[in-house]
């Protein structure tokens, strides 16, 4: 017979048994603390765990490929604005938020574009015969 505590079986965290890298337990306790609602099932703090997890990731990627364009090893606010707003769902979907260093898309209105050489030399040649 043994004494004290049986060496059985080790912890496993609600995360790692659903599978994800966000803390479900954390989540949870946010949950409770926060008082959305006074009772929290126990399936809702790993299901948001998972869809924050999806977020973050997607974000990651996009901004992942945005950093390697332009040449660069570390993703900064800039490729995370750029990810973000070339991006249509996650740009409705984080459409009032701002980043912080970000900065803007490039864009230039069709209206203050330069006239185009050619068309134009060929209008004048025209107007002159």
């Amino acid at each position: 017979m043994s004494r004290g505590k049986a060496t059985g079986k080790k912890t496993v965290s609600r995360s790692q048994k659903a599978g994800l890298q966000f803390p479900v337990g954390r989540i949870a306790r946010f949950l409770k603390k926060g008082r959305y609602a006074t009772r929290v099932g126990a399936g809702a703090p790993v299901y948001l765990a998972a869809v924050l997890e999806y977020l973050a990731a997607e974000v990651l990627e996009l901004a992942g490929n945005a950093s390697r364009d332009n040449k660069k090893t570390r993703i900064g606010p800039r490729h995370m604005q750029l990810a973000v707003r070339n991006d249509e769902e996650l740009s409705k979907l984080l459409s009032s938020v701002t980043i912080a260093n970000g900065g803007v898309l490039p864009n230039i209105h069709s209206v203050l574009l330069p006239k185009k050489a050619g068309k134009s030399a060929l209008s004048a040649a025209d107007a002159k015969e």
